[in-house]
């Protein structure tokens, strides 16, 4: 065998030999395992983070509940979303609330959120707990059904029949279907304002209220849950002490925390992302439609483009009751006209509300948020 043949045969084998490999081979492989396991590891965390932020929605299954006779489901790009504060002192909303524990729970916040087709702007109606309304007959959470009633506060249809309740009442005084339900309870709003940060409100008079805890000299304050909270909750500390002023400051309030989540820059921070998620997802008890992470992205993802100068806010149009102060009735022509506006997507008429009690209540822009301020506008 000629001897170039051995030579050939022998550079084959150096070139196969372990302890020739090339070095830089050894470290793409290496780098590739890491790489692979760097993936399954956080692939797995995600997966756990999401499940346990799944975990903390509660979510009330309202279709069910309520059946087929409801407000036709209008497909037309619109939202409609009912908005619940709950009143309810049990567990740790007792010490965010006040008060005693008696069991029960009333709306204490109640809103009517539209998000016009396109979801560049939305109409917020503000619905006072102590409006006299007609409540429909509804299923207690014990079994048994509450008959309908006349003439009962807009607020007990939630401590009667729960959410399911609250959303048949609204849908029966309004004509249109809710889309979706969002509860927040005291405990629960006061840990989100904490997570973001706290909200930035000006004041144009100091604010004091003992039975809200609540004390802010005139100024621009940065509020942290607790403030917050006092502040949504106070009656007695401006305009006339009823609920309509107390709307007022809610609605400009929200303003406020709209600014907030959209000057924010979570994506900056996945750490913080992460805290505000868990607590919002904890904060809240939606219809299951909209119970889980996924959905409630989606949701906020077509929301997004909304700032507080695209959100209008108004009081449903109602009158003080001749027979009693504390409480107020519907202005029934002028709340149709409220509610057929939204039935056809459209901006709800200034005639609306021209001479509500709810409209003419007397705040004197107290609150009002930082873009407000800065821009000089009303309350």
């Amino acid at each position: 065998m000629p001897e170039h043949a051995d030579d050939g045969r022998a550079a084959r084998r150096r070139l196969r030999s372990p302890s020739l490999r090339s070095p830089r081979r050894r470290a793409l492989r290496i780098t590739a395992w890491v790489v692979a396991t760097f993936l399954l590891l956080t692939t797995t965390a995600v997966g756990c983070l999401y499940l346990k932020l799944n975990g903390n929605i509660r979510g009330i299954d309202i279709n069910a509940l309520l059946g087929r006779d409801r407000p036709a489901d209008v497909d037309n790009g619109s939202m409609d979303i009912l908005v619940l504060g709950s009143d309810s002192r049990s567990g740790s909303n007792q010490k965010a609330g006040g008060g005693t524990d008696d069991g029960t729970a009333r709306s204490d916040t109640a809103m009517i959120v539209h998000v016009y087709q396109g979801h560049d702007r939305a109409s917020v109606v503000s619905i006072p707990r102590d409006t006299l309304v007609d409540r429909p007959a509804c299923a207690e959470p014990g079994g048994g059904t509450a008959p309908p009633r006349s003439g009962e506060m807009f607020n007990e249809a939630y401590a009667i029949g729960g959410p399911a309740c609250a959303v048949k009442t609204a849908e029966t005084m309004t004509g249109i279907r809710m889309d979706h339900y969002i509860e927040v309870d005291f405990s629960g709003f006061q840990h989100l304002i904490d997570a973001l940060g706290g909200v930035t409100v000006t004041t144009s008079q100091a604010i004091s209220d003992d039975r809200s805890h609540l004390h802010l000299p005139a100024g621009t304050h940065h509020l942290d849950g607790k403030q917050a909270l006092g502040l949504v909750r106070t009656r007695h500390g401006v305009g006339d002490g009823s609920d309509l002023g107390r709307i007022r400051l809610q609605q400009a309030f929200l303003k406020a925390l709209v600014d907030r989540v959209n000057g924010i820059g979570l994506l900056s921070s996945p750490t913080r992302l992460y805290e505000i998620a868990d607590t919002a997802t904890g904060a809240i008890t939606t219809d299951s439609e909209l119970a889980s992470v996924k959905k409630l992205v989606g949701l906020g993802e077509s929301l997004k483009g909304l700032g507080s100068k695209d959100i209008g806010m108004v009081t449903m149009p109602v009158r003080y009751d001749p027979a009693d102060p504390n409480r107020v009735l519907p202005i029934t022509d002028q709340a149709e006209q409220v509610w057929a506006a939204l039935r056809a997507d459209k901006p709800i008429p200034r005639s609306a509300t021209k001479g509500s009690a709810g409209d003419d209540v007397d705040t004197n822009g107290v609150v009002r948020s930082s873009s407000q301020a800065s821009a000089g506008g009303p309350e």
